[in-house]
């Protein structure tokens, strides 16, 4: 890639990412007051955020899932719901319903929890499928049908869902049409002996997280959600994804390849990876470090690959090393 042309091509300034570079470190910073030693964890769900892209953290219990999606949620001044997730969850505890009004002899909507800048759904797999369909709609087309209604859902919105990949007695898997509108998967992992010491003792009188304040406004998310959409993608990158998207459809150990909704979701996540790191343009680079969290729970292994540990990480590095960022 010629970085002369790019710079040309480029429409952020360098102090437009100077000040965008200030509001990232803020909510950064905020963030792992409560979430130690999870850096790179901390920026994926940033660059969610500012992709405008919907979250799903998937890891075993007490690793800390529902503390990240809320330290996300309360470090920006919106408007906060969260939506324990259970089997008797009805789809108008999420959406709201209308109900009837003795005083004015109509009927009114009582907004459920979808209404809101950020909605957390904890254990979302302990929904019934037909609760969680109820999110299809919000999260692809920000906006929520009740009773033939179609309301908008507010500009900046984000559903950070959690889930326990562990246990299978009472829950539902989400099926791929869900999955597929999550820009993201994540996993936190354990944290070094070092570090769990050190979040222990920083909790040892209270968490952290009851006292975080918010360091950016709504308009500040906004504005670098805007940001990222003008962030420089050559044709060479763009091409890059989508043969990297293709080739997933066409490889032998692989069922069900990405969809182009994938395709789209890793480009604008690159965009999103980009302007964290303060440049004007993507790089090959960062597709290939949100490869596994944008495109991996997009697809399904085939039985003789699904079984064998870190298979999924391992056959998408397959196909990082065979698609290479300029075609042959």
């Amino acid at each position: 890639m010629d970085t002369r042309s790019v710079n040309r091509a480029a429409t952020v300034g360098k102090k437009e990412l100077k000040a965008a570079a200030e509001l990232i470190d803020k909510l950064r910073n905020n963030v792992e007051q409560v979430i130690v030693g999870k850096t790179k964890v901390v920026d994926l769900a940033i660059i969610a955020l500012l992709a405008h892209g919907h979250l799903l953290i998937e890891d075993v219990p007490g690793v800390g899932k529902t503390v990240l999606a809320k330290t996300i949620a309360k470090s920006v001044s919106g408007d906060f719901q969260r939506i324990q997730c259970t089997p008797d969850l009805l789809p108008s505890d999420v959406t709201g319903t209308f109900v009837y009004n003795q005083a004015s002899g109509e009927f009114s909507l009582r907004p459920g929890p979808v209404f809101a800048n950020f909605v957390v759904a904890d254990e979302i797999n302990r929904a019934t499928p037909r609760t969680q369909s109820s999110l299809l709609e919000c999260m692809e087309e920000n906006q929520v049908t009740i009773e033939r209604q179609t309301m908008k859902l507010p500009e900046v919105f984000q559903v950070i869902a959690t889930q326990n990949p562990i246990e299978f007695q009472g829950t539902y898997p989400l099926p791929e049409a869900q999955k597929d509108r999550f820009l993201m998967r994540l996993k936190l992992g354990y944290l070094p002996l070092g570090q769990e010491a050190e979040m222990a003792r920083g909790q040892m009188k209270s968490h952290p997280i009851d006292t975080l304040e918010p360091v950016l406004s709504l308009e500040e998310v906004s504005h670098l959600q805007n940001i990222v959409r003008q962030i420089y993608v050559d044709e060479s990158v763009s091409d890059y994804i989508v043969r990297l998207v293709h080739e997933s459809r066409n490889d032998p150990n692989i069922l069900l390849g990405s969809s182009p909704r994938g395709s789209l979701g890793l480009m604008r996540a690159s965009q999103a990876m980009a302007l964290v790191r303060g440049r004007e343009f993507v790089i090959p680079d960062f597709v290939r470090q949100l490869a596994v969290h944008v495109l991996g729970h997009r697809m399904i292994l085939k039985p003789q690959a699904q079984y064998a540990e870190g298979a999924l990480e391992d056959i998408i590095h397959e196909l990082l090393s065979r698609v290479n960022p300029e075609p042959k």
